[in-house]
C-alpha cells in the first residue's frame, strides 16, 4: 500500500495517476474527498483529514509500504518552523513507530551551501529532511530548484506581457516541471529496493535565466513577454497585502535572495539528475493552454 498526501495538489495529483497507471494500491489523505477526480476517489483509499493529525495519520499508515511526503502550503504560519517541522511532527512519530516504511518527500536544492543557513523556506525544508531521516524510515528527498509551474500564478501578468521575481534577469539556474517531479516521485514509490537515507536531485533539462525565459515564453506565446526585476521590499509587501503573515513573507526574500545567491546552482548536473521537459515544452504543453 503507498499512501500519498496531498493528492489534489500539483504534484501530489500526478503522483496517484503515476501509482494507479501502475496498478498499485493507493490510500490518499485529504481534507475534502469531494475534490478528488470521481474516476480516482473510485480507485483509492481514502482518509479524511490533515496529514498534520496524528489520528488521520495512522489511520493512513496502517499496513503501508511507502508514504508521497508533502507540506502543504500555510501562507499565514507563524514560522516557517511551524508550517514544516511542526505540522510533520506528529506523522514523524508515526514513522518512528514503523521504521519499515519509505518515504518520499519534496525538498529542495542547496543544502551545505554557504547560504542554506538564511535561505528562508528552503532552510526549513532541510531541517524537516533531518527530522524525517531522523525517525529510522528509508527516505529519499526529492531536491528541487523552482518549477516552471510556478509561473502560472503570474498568468494574468504574463498575458499581458510581463513576469516579475526579485532576482536578477541574467542569473542561470536549474528549472524544473512538475510533472516530471511527480514521475520521479511514482517510480520511487513503485520500487521497493532501496533503503537507507538519501537524496534525488531533480534539475529539468537545462539551466536558464529569467530573460532566457522571457525570450522562449515570447516565441511559443506569439507576444512579446519580458522579465521584471522587483525590489526584495517591494515583493515583501505585495506578498503581506496578498496576506502571507509576517514570517512567512520574510522566509520567500530569504529564500529569493538566497537563490540569487548560488542556493539552487552547487549541484552537479549529472544525466541522472536531468528530466526531460524543457522549459519551451513546458510552455507550449502548460502555460499556453492556460493562456487560451
Amino acid at each position: 500500500m503507498i499512501v500519498v498526501s496531498t493528492p489534489t495538489g500539483a504534484i501530489g495529483r500526478q503522483v496517484v495517476r503515476h501509482l494507479l497507471d501502475a496498478h498499485a494500491p493507493v490510500r490518499v489523505i485529504v481534507r475534502d474527498p469531494d475534490r478528488l477526480a470521481p474516476e480516482v476517489r473510485e480507485r483509492v483509499g481514502v482518509v479524511p483529514g490533515s496529514h498534520g493529525d496524528a489520528d488521520v495519520v495512522d489511520r493512513a499508515l496502517a499496513g503501508a509500504d511507502a508514504v508521497f511526503w508533502l507540506v502543504p502550503p500555510n501562507p499565514r504560519a507563524e514560522s516557517v518552523d511551524a508550517a514544516y517541522s511542526g505540522f510533520s511532527r506528529p506523522a514523524c512519530a508515526a514513522f518512528a513507530r514503523r521504521p519499515d516504511l519509505r518515504v518520499v518527500g519534496i525538498s529542495a536544492l542547496g543544502r551545505g551551501t554557504p547560504v542554506a543557513a538564511n535561505s528562508g523556506h528552503v532552510a526549513a525544508t532541510l531541517a524537516l529532511d533531518d527530522l524525517i531521516a531522523g525517525t529510522g524510515v528509508s527516505y529519499r528527498a526529492l531536491t528541487m530548484p523552482s518549477f516552471m509551474d510556478n509561473l502560472l500564478r503570474q498568468t494574468d501578468s504574463i498575458r499581458d506581457g510581463v513576469f516579475f521575481q526579485p532576482i536578477s534577469g541574467a542569473h542561470k539556474s536549474p528549472t524544473c516541471a512538475t510533472r516530471d517531479i511527480a514521475d520521479v516521485a511514482a517510480r520511487l514509490l513503485l520500487d521497493d529496493s532501496w533503503s537507507g537515507v538519501g537524496s534525488v536531485p531533480v534539475l529539468g533539462p537545462e539551466d536558464l535565466s529569467f530573460d532566457e525565459m522571457a525570450q522562449i515564453m515570447s516565441e511559443v506565446l506569439g507576444w512579446p513577454v519580458r522579465f521584471q526585476q522587483v525590489p526584495v521590499d517591494a515583493f515583501k509587501a505585495r506578498l503581506l497585502a496578498a496576506g502571507m503573515s509576517e514570517a512567512m513573507a520574510q522566509a520567500m526574500v530569504d529564500m529569493a535572495v538566497a537563490k540569487e545567491n548560488g542556493l539552487d546552482d552547487a549541484e552537479p548536473r549529472t544525466p541522472a539528475g536531468s528530466t526531460p521537459t524543457t522549459f519551451r515544452q513546458w510552455c507550449a504543453e502548460v502555460l499556453r493552454p492556460r493562456l487560451s
